[in-house]
């Protein structure tokens, strides 16, 4: 199964697409399928690239 995540780096912000109200996160770090997420309002998140594709955000406004 391949990495759904393995572009994203750390400072770049991305959503939940099961939790569009936890609004946009920014990615802590990425290692090893492990993608650590920082949540505003729902804290640190760690997501597995192999089972959930986070979506990339590009304009907040």
């Amino acid at each position: 199964m391949d990495d759904l995540n393995a572009l994203l780096s750390p400072g770049m912000l991305v959503m939940h697409p099961q939790h569009p109200e936890w609004g946009a996160g920014q990615v802590q770090s990425n290692i090893g399928g492990k993608v650590t997420v920082n949540f505003r309002d729902q804290g640190k998140m760690v997501i597995d690239s192999f089972r959930l594709e986070l979506i990339p955000v590009f304009d907040e406004g």
